[in-house]
């Protein structure tokens, strides 16, 4: 059968914010569709580009391996991809050329293609498969295999005499238990290894027991996986966990779901699966604080091994999420935080400024509601436009010079709000200095009440206290100055 180079378009080294953190994951949505061309009889390979620093690489391998196809399937479990950041859509176009250089037939499958397929097919690319991809691939690469016609193949766009052909989306796939377990083999987990030691951190793998998401918040985006949820059975979760702890000893695992556990009783039935395998791991997940407080979720969740809840707070000022059709309350994240707290799991938010008609008041809402909660981690965005979402569709006459952010830690107000982009540049800064303040504080008050409970951890956020509070002072009256210039 014929060779096939897979590859993606997500490199960490082109994302100076994401490579600091040393803690790259390996691309699971290329190690589906790669697991099941393997079992359908295609040679398989993986250049990975998650941890190159330039798409050139890749010529060398191509130049030895002469694969016939080069198939640049992008990692859909992987929020990033979904920003379709311009540095990884330069490094994807070089990759295509390459490929064509080389004589490959190029498939492309991303977040990004799917909505501009149009600049891709111009780079040179001869398929660009929409949404979720696997089985598209496999009947896409059988035809040209069997020199037939793809003209009725759904889910792909491509040219045909020089018009670009878009044909029938393909409904999504129901039963995710079909799919053959990633190919694993194909990656350098050694090297993952090393650069995790780097971080400090506990060695991690990913694993996705879901797609998709049902929820409808009007700035998230669902370009691959879409507006549904369909889940893998426990069994077939455990079974990958089982097999990931014998080959690699990884004891720990992000379950990098949109929405982990909201199928009624799947949590509850994976719980006792790992009971009754004797599988002891630690896990984080993502999830809503309305579906968290729903029966007996958290007890299932922490007695399973959950270490750390990421949820999607946004905001502390109930109008703004209302704004984006969160569907959720301030009353909840604060109660599902204290319920999170009480079973000893980490709470982490995910935080978002800069949302259409936000004012000073929402802003001091939220974080006041930081400083109060004092959560274990936070991450903050602004609001971005993506292609595909109500939100989009409000700010997109305001898109003129920019569209994209270079990479994740540009931050550009790319509409326009209530202020500039320097102003919420300083104010992502302040807000992560205000939560290690209010870190360092809760330590002191803790080890003034019991003085036994010091630790280096404890010690260093103490210190810090030092650093953290002049600079928040300073902080601010930068703040108020830009605040004015908006």
């Amino acid at each position: 059968m014929s060779r096939i180079l897979f590859s993606h378009s997500y490199y960490y080294q082109l994302d100076p914010k994401q490579w600091k953190n040393k803690t790259p994951f390996p691309p699971l949505g290329t190690l589906y569709a790669a697991a099941l061309l393997r079992k359908n009889g295609y040679d398989v390979d993986l250049f990975d580009t998650n941890l190159r620093d330039n798409p050139y690489e890749i010529l060398s391998v191509l130049e030895n391996q002469k694969p016939k196809y080069l198939v640049i399937y992008d990692d859909g479990f992987n929020y990033l991809t979904k920003m379709c950041l311009t540095n990884m859509r330069k490094a994807c176009f070089e990759m295509i050329k390459i490929g064509k250089n080389n004589n490959c037939i190029v498939i492309i499958n991303s977040s990004d293609s799917t909505d501009h397929f149009e600049k891709y097919l111009d780079t040179g690319a001869d398929y660009v498969i929409q949404g979720e991809g696997e089985i598209t691939l496999l009947e896409l690469i059988d035809s040209i295999e069997k020199r037939e016609s793809v003209d009725e193949i759904e889910g792909i766009v491509f040219k045909k005499n020089e018009e670009i052909q878009k044909n029938k989306s393909r409904v999504v796939l129901q039963d995710l238990d079909e799919l053959p377990l990633p190919v694993w083999d194909l990656v350098d987990i050694n090297k993952y290894r090393a650069i995790w030691k780097e971080s400090g951190q506990e060695f991690t793998l990913n694993i996705a027991t879901t797609r998709g998401c049902p929820y409808k918040c009007n700035w998230c985006a669902k370009p691959i996986y879409g507006n549904r949820y369909n889940a893998h059975s426990p069994e077939y979760i455990v079974n990958q966990i089982k097999h990931l702890k014998n080959l690699y000893k990884v004891e720990r695992f992000w379950m990098c779901d949109d929405i982990f556990g909201l199928k009624p009783n799947w949590v509850q039935d994976f719980n006792t699966l790992l009971k009754k395998e004797e599988l002891n791991i630690k896990y984080f997940i993502q999830s809503r604080v309305d579906l968290l407080l729903k029966e007996d979720t958290i007890d299932c969740l922490s007695e399973s091994g959950l270490e750390e809840v990421w949820v999607g707070a946004e905001s502390a000022s109930q109008k703004i999420l209302d704004a984006m059709d969160k569907g959720t309350t301030v009353e909840q994240i604060y109660k599902a935080t204290q319920l999170l707290k009480d079973k000893k799991i980490k709470v982490a938010f995910f935080l978002q400024f800069g949302y259409l008609n936000e004012t000073q008041e929402d802003i001091q809402k939220t974080i006041a509601m930081v400083k109060e909660l004092c959560p274990d981690n936070i991450g903050i965005s602004v609001s971005y436009p993506l292609p595909g979402t109500k939100f989009y569709e409000k700010v997109k006459d305001d898109l003129k010079l920019k569209a994209n952010w270079t990479d994740s830690d540009d931050f550009e107000i790319m509409f326009q709000g209530t202020y500039n982009s320097n102003y919420y540049r300083k104010l992502q800064r302040y807000v992560h200095k205000e939560f290690r303040k209010t870190q360092g504080i809760k330590a002191l008050k803790e080890i003034i009440i019991k003085p036994q409970l010091i630790n280096i951890k404890k010690t260093k956020a103490i210190s810090k206290l030092l650093y953290y509070i002049p600079s928040l002072f300073i902080d601010n009256i930068i703040l108020n100055r830009l605040k004015n210039e908006s």
